[in-house]
Formats: C-alpha cells, structure tokens, sequence
C-alpha cells in the first residue's frame, strides 16, 4: 500500500515538473525560439524563425552608424530604393537615413560633404561611375565609409570590388553589412586654358582610369542613345570611328626619373584594371598597392597595327605579356609601368578624361596617387583578396 502511494505521489511530481518545463519552455520559444534545443521545438510545436530572408532578420550585432544616400534621380528604380533602404535601417534600428539627390550643378560632391558634415558615417553612392565618384570625392579623406548600389551602364568600380551589379537589395545589404577595406584613388590636375594643379577645379579624383587620347576621344564621342541599348559595347563604335585619328607625341615623366619622348595612340593611368566584358587593359592594376598602373598603346600601319594590338590586348588577358605575333609584326605595343606620379606634356592638346568624364582638351596632365585615402564597404572575400603587392621597383618602359 505504502508503494503504491508513492508511485503515485511520484507520478504527480513527474507530471507537474513536465508541465512547469513545457509552460516555460514555451515561454522562452515565444521570446527567443532559437533558445529552445532543436528536439523541445519538434515536440512543443515551436516554429523557428525563418532566417531565408536576411531584410527581414536584423543581424544579432550590428554597427551603430549613421547613413546617407546619395542618389542620381534619373536612374530607375531610385524610388524603389528609397523605401528599401528607409526598411532596411529600420530593421536594424538604426537612425532613420539621410537621403540626398544629386542635381546637374551638383552631380555628388556637395551632398556628400555635407552628409559627412552632418555626422554620416556611412555614405551610400547610388547611381554610376559618375556618381560614385562624385561622392567618392566628397568622402575621401573623412572618417566616413562609402558604400555602392550601381545603377549605371559600366559600373566599372563596384565591378573591380565585387560589389552585385544586377541586384540592388543585395548591393543595399552589403552597403550597410560589409566590411570596410581603405582604398588608393587617384587625382588628375589638368593644365589648359591657363589652368593649372593650383587651381581646384583643374584637379579630378578617379577610381578607375584617368586617360587622354583615344581613350578619352572613345569616351566623348558614345552616343547616348546606343549606351541605352546596348551599354558599355556602344564605346566599341565610337573608338572605331577614331582608329584613324593622328598619333600622340608627348613626353613622359615617371616619378623621379628623367623625361621620356614617346609617340602613342592614348595613354591611360588605372587604379584599377578590369572593364567590362572581362577585359583587363592593365592586369596588375590593384586598388590596395599604393601605385597607380601606366599604359600606353601605339598601332601603325592601319589595319594591321590594330588587328595586332587588339590580339596582343586579349593574349594579356590570358596571361601572355608577350606574344610572338607582337615580336614579329611590330606594328603596334603596349608598355607598362608602375608609379606614384606620372606628368605628360603634350606637343599638341590633347583630349582627357578621368572615369568616363570628358574633361577637354589638355596641354599637360599629372596623375597622382592618394594611397588609402577612401574606404569602402565591399564582401568579405574582396578584403581577403586584396593583400597589398610588395612594391617591387621597376624602370620605366614607356
């Protein structure tokens, strides 16, 4: 008898400690069901949050910054964004986002200075080359991120970090979410009209590439009709349109060494190397390096220097720096060289550009490098790749 009231007595317990760790393991899969071990949910009915979309889940940790938006109106879609990234920062409770327009007076530069102004710790570029480096300049040498949502027809920059191009959620989640890494620009004074590298508005930050010749002539003369249908391969007819253009004579000096005499068909300083389609005009071009990449490219003989230097351009891409064909024909070539500063006087002016902005005709131009001065929000796997290259010394080519 006196078993069985203990069997009894200790079934009661056994059933009320089960229903105290139910009602509270309930509890808590209401507050936190991530809390609540795997087995407890299958037998509770507890759903687990569903974590398959990241804008709906603020991350565990997220930083405390202050963000605005710099956005060129004319791009389709910046409405859409605007109520994506207002979301977006909500979720994370964060500070409601400054979100400022560019205007044909000011295409970045002024909305950025005064986003840094008012305390933004991160300024988001939304729009294309031109507006990344607008805001680029207006961030460079703040305590400010720069962040990047393409929205333009080259995207070169955003390309060469692995920023998304094709999906704008995804680019808005890393510009807020990323990693930071500080990156070299590169600045071009222009001298012309008796301008010069003492006046502010002769000088241009670039990301990509500064250029003259027919670099720059490739960039003015893209109809803008053709770049709405058929993107960046509309500067594929307006370089043919120049092929026959007259060649360059200038003289080149590279960081400290003496001046140089060249002739060319353009001249280009890169930061960064890769365009589109794949194509790498300057392979060991790296944002990280503090250098910035010279190339120059000479054809003669019509046709054939051409046909010559575009097989040489895409043997470059598959690694080979000197193809027998080059060796042989001789009618076109491409020198390369690292440096810190890069002067070019020409004989004649030529036209120049700096990340597909016409900048007109130039005298003489120096490319400089700012090593470090920005940083940007880019995938984890960019900061990874991205190990400064030792700074080897080389004499100059070119």
């Amino acid at each position: 008898m006196t078993a069985d009231v203990l069997g009894f007595v200790g079934l009661g317990v056994a059933l009320l400690a089960l229903l105290i760790a139910v009602s509270v393991t309930r509890h808590l899969g209401h507050r936190d069901p991530q809390a609540v071990p795997r087995v407890w949910r299958s037998l509770l009915f507890i759903k687990a949050p569903d974590t398959s979309h990241s804008d709906d889940v603020p991350p565990m940790f997220t930083r405390n910054q202050r963000i605005a938006f710099v956005a060129n109106p004319t791009k389709a879609g910046v409405g859409n964004l605007r109520e994506q990234a207002m979301r977006a920062c909500a979720i994370r409770y964060l500070p409601e986002p400054m979100w400022l327009t560019t205007t044909e007076d000011d295409p970045g530069i002024g909305q950025a200075r005064r986003a840094v102004e008012l305390g933004a710790d991160l300024v988001v570029a939304c729009g294309g080359d031109g507006t990344v480096r607008a805001v680029a300049t207006g961030v460079a040498h703040s305590q400010a991120s720069i962040g990047i949502i393409p929205m333009g027809t080259g995207n070169i920059f955003a390309r060469n970090l692995g920023i998304p191009l094709q999906d704008p959620q995804a680019a808005l989640r890393l510009a807020i979410d990323g990693e930071d890494l500080p990156v070299d620009v590169g600045w071009l004074d222009v001298r012309h009209d008796g301008a010069g590298a003492d006046d502010e508005a002769a000088t241009h930050l670039f990301l990509v590439i500064a250029g003259a010749g027919l670099d720059a002539e490739m960039v003015a003369g893209a109809d803008d009709r053709l770049k709405a249908r058929l993107g960046w391969f509309a500067y594929f007819f307006a370089a043919v349109a120049h092929l026959g253009g007259k060649r360059i004579a200038a003289k080149i000096t590279v960081d400290d060494t003496a001046p140089v005499e060249s002739h060319m068909r353009t001249v280009m300083m890169g930061n960064v190397g890769r365009l589109p389609g794949g194509l790498q005009l300057m392979p060991d071009a790296s944002v990280v390096d503090g250098y910035l990449d010279v190339a120059t490219l000479d054809a003669r003989g019509g046709i054939v220097g051409w046909s010559e230097l575009l097989g040489t351009v895409f043997a470059q891409n598959a690694g080979i720096r000197d193809p027998w064909w080059a060796r042989v024909m001789k009618a076109s070539r491409i020198d390369h060289v690292r440096a810190k500063n890069v002067t070019i006087d020409f004989h004649l002016p030529q036209k120049c550009q700096v990340d597909g902005e016409v900048l007109g005709r130039a005298t003489s131009i120096t490319a400089r490098v700012d090593a470090g001065a920005l940083t940007v929000r880019v995938p984890q796997a960019t900061v990874t790749d991205s190990e400064p290259r030792p700074a080897l010394p080389e004499e100059p080519s070119i």
